[in-house]
């Protein structure tokens, strides 16, 4: 018994041993497919993977659901937009012009963009340390310093003075605690950015929705536009520069219109034509995720088991378009009558405006499960940039007549003439409000112009005392949204927005 003991004994021993050699060199192996920052970026393959990821960040705005969705955020500070979605209370905190740095919709923004940023600036940072082809290298850097410009744009217009970071964060950086840079230098980087971009060898459109050049030139002409007028003022030098980056995409001829006001929405126009670039989506891999918030609540008209009434157009905005004015017309930018998700032949009232130019047919009435890109920069937008910057510039020269008389055209709406500038300037701003209402613009105007629709004269009122047509007045303070909460809390080193 004894020697069976120490026999067993002995056996264990030398398990024990054997184990702890074994994990020993299992521990020490290294795991080919546990990637690092240095074990990562070393084939072309890399570098266009990396750039993905930073375009990833793009689609993150438009999650929605009942607790609402970061993209409404811009909405609601127009005044144009109401909501019957009583848990949303970051909707009805921006509605109301009661908003606070706690608000959910500047939180996302302000993650999911520098997480964007992040993914851009690593990009940036490792592609040039890859060998590969020099010419696929410099487009590639292209695309990544255009979503670093695309989401800084956004970032500073939201937020002001944000901090600036351009190269990779580790828990060592100094840049893991930033602090604020101002605006300007903000949107010096951001014209950098673009310039890297626009002279990278990008195509001028691409059908599988990367970065392209007409992308490029779109966004200058619009960051160049918004630098001429508030908080930067930089007046008529920059109105020129929005003007001739307006311009070169209109004499590509790469762009056009959409005939009907249905491509808007059409999933088989996904990167063409009007649509310059969009935050891309299919159905049944990465569905667009907005269609259960623009619907009404509970009229049991969609295959989603949700129907929210997230969001929805005032009665004010849509009685303040022209009478004969087609986008205002039913079916065309929205809806007040659907049919019954239990009979498609039955037609149920709506009981409001619902934005029907981001609405999925396919998805609501069969599959609930959309396949509609997010449009970020159309051509309605790029030739009513053109038409604005120019007048500034000259007055209404003959092309400019002719970019907003085209969008004015589709609108069955008769064509402008014989304005003076300062009469043509605001016909222009009209055109932007009735055309890119509900595409995150709007409110963009809105702060760089310091100007607000009065949807009753239909004459344009200074931004601060504006009073939208259920109460609320603009303040100085609803210039911009506050610094999240989360964000102070987590960084000494930042500055809560005056006023929240």
């Amino acid at each position: 018994m004894r020697q069976i003991t120490r026999k067993y004994k002995l056996l264990i021993a030398l398990f024990g041993t054997l184990c702890i050699t074994g994990c020993s060199d299992f521990l020490n192996e290294n795991d080919p497919s546990n990637f690092t920052e240095d074990t990562y970026f070393n084939k072309p393959e890399h570098a266009r993977s990396s750039v993905n990821a930073a375009y990833d960040a793009l689609r993150s705005i438009t999650a929605s659901g009942f607790g609402g969705g970061p993209w409404v955020m811009t909405e609601f500070a127009t005044g144009q937009a109401g909501t019957d979605l009583g848990q949303a209370t970051s909707s009805y905190f921006v509605k109301d012009l009661t908003n606070t740095a706690e608000n959910a919709y500047g939180t996302a923004y302000w993650q999911n963009y520098y997480r964007g940023i992040g993914n851009a600036n690593l990009s940036i940072a490792k592609i040039p340390q890859i060998k590969m082809d020099a010419a696929e290298a410099t487009r590639l850097l292209g695309e990544a310093h255009f979503l670093r410009a695309w989401y800084y744009f956004t970032l500073v217009q939201l937020f002001k003075d944000i901090p600036l970071i351009t190269e990779p964060v580790s828990l060592e950086s100094e840049q893991l605690r930033p602090s604020q840079a101002p605006a300007e230098d903000v949107y010096n980087l951001i014209v950098e950015d673009l310039k890297t971009a626009e002279a990278a060898g990008l195509p001028w459109t691409d059908a599988s929705g990367k970065a392209s050049l007409g992308a490029v030139k779109s966004l200058l002409a619009k960051v160049y536009l918004t630098m001429a007028g508030y908080p930067l003022q930089k007046g008529a030098a920059y109105y020129e520069l929005a003007a001739k980056k307006a311009e070169e995409v209109i004499d590509s001829k790469q762009f056009k219109l959409f005939s009907s006001y249905a491509d808007l929405h059409d999933p088989t126009k996904k990167n063409v034509e009007e649509n310059i670039f969009m935050a891309q989506f299919r159905t049944q891999i990465l569905p667009g995720n907005w269609q259960e918030l623009i619907i009404p609540y509970n009229k049991a008209i969609s295959a989603y088991s949700a129907e929210t009434g997230g969001i929805y157009a005032t009665n004010d905005f849509i009685r303040s378009y022209d009478p004969a004015d087609l986008r205002a017309k039913e079916g065309q930018f929205f809806i007040t009558k659907f049919t019954h998700e239990a009979d498609r032949k039955l037609t149920v009232d709506l009981g409001g405006y619902f934005v029907y130019k981001l609405f999925d047919v396919a998805a609501h009435t069969s599959t609930a499960n959309s396949d509609l890109n997010w449009t970020l920069i159309r051509y309605a937008d790029i030739l009513l940039t053109y038409a604005e910057a120019s007048n500034e510039v000259s007055g209404p020269t003959a092309k400019a007549y002719e970019a907003v008389n085209a969008i004015r055209t589709r609108a069955q709406l008769p064509n402008l003439t014989g304005l003076a500038k300062d009469k043509f300037r605001e016909a222009v701003w009209r055109e932007r409000w009735y055309e890119l209402c509900f595409e995150n613009i709007t409110w963009f105007d809105m702060v760089r112009l310091r100007k607000a629709f009065d949807l009753k004269t239909k004459q344009f009122n200074n931004y601060v005392g504006h009073k939208f047509t259920y109460g609320p007045v603009l303040t100085e303070r609803e210039l911009v949204f506050p610094v999240p909460a989360y964000e102070l809390n987590n960084n000494s080193n930042l500055v809560r927005t005056p006023g929240y």
